[in-house]
């Protein structure tokens, strides 16, 4: 699996490079800025992509300005982003695009391979990877009909922001796939949404409803 990334951390970028080289992925290059980024992209078409929410020469949104470019010019390329803190205003940003094949992850996720590859692969396969503090600051500022789900029902709607199936959240919440079922039914019917999406297109009907109350449109 081909992977590009942008990061202008070299320590960082470094031990991204040692970590995905050694479960397994081909790093096809390293960026430091978004022009460098975009140029990767075209020339190596990269299978999935990293990168950092802040870049230069300005460190504010260039990072994540150029993914969305990147998806824009190659519709549906995989990118996951990285933040050192939990930006709301970047979260939802990229959330506006539901296509799939997104991920917002803290950089301390890193630290932790297993999830970290496990979040990489899933969004490279088109699927979605949340990181829980993102999640649950996006749910917290969230107001009705959030405020109507009860304390498990918002547990099982963040494990699904996250991205994982009904068996997961079972196992994570100890409770039996039955019940995992019932209450996703729950979730949809208060939140207005239809019941009968399933796997990934469940979770970014979720996200693009908390998108409606207070994601932000990013232009190119």
């Amino acid at each position: 699996m081909r992977v590009v990334i942008a990061e202008d951390n070299v320590l960082l970028s470094s031990g991204l490079e040692l970590l995905l080289s050694s479960q397994g992925f081909e790093v096809a290059a390293i960026t430091d800025d978004a022009p460098g980024f975009l140029a990767a992209v075209e020339a190596h078409r990269p299978d999935v992509t990293i990168v950092d929410v802040r870049l230069p020469p300005d460190f504010r949104d260039e990072g994540i300005r150029a993914a969305l470019r990147a998806r824009r010019d190659h519709p549906g390329l995989p990118v996951l982003v990285l933040s050192q803190y939990v930006e709301q205003e970047y979260a939802g940003r990229l959330l506006s695009d539901t296509r799939g094949g997104i991920g917002y992850l803290l950089k301390d996720r890193v630290s932790r391979i297993a999830e970290f590859t496990d979040a990489l692969r899933r969004v490279a396969a088109g699927g979605t990877a949340m990181d829980p503090e993102v999640i649950s600051q996006l749910l917290a500022v969230r107001g009705d009909p959030v405020d109507a789900l009860t304390p498990r029902e918002r547990e099982v709607l963040a494990l699904m922001a996250e991205g994982h199936d009904n068996t997961t959240i079972a196992q994570r919440l100890f409770v039996t796939d039955n019940a995992v079922h019932k209450h996703i039914g729950s979730v949809f019917l208060k939140l207005g949404l239809s019941a009968g999406d399933s796997g990934h297109r469940r979770v970014r009907a979720v996200l693009a409803y908390l998108r409606r109350h207070g994601g932000t449109e990013l232009g190119p």
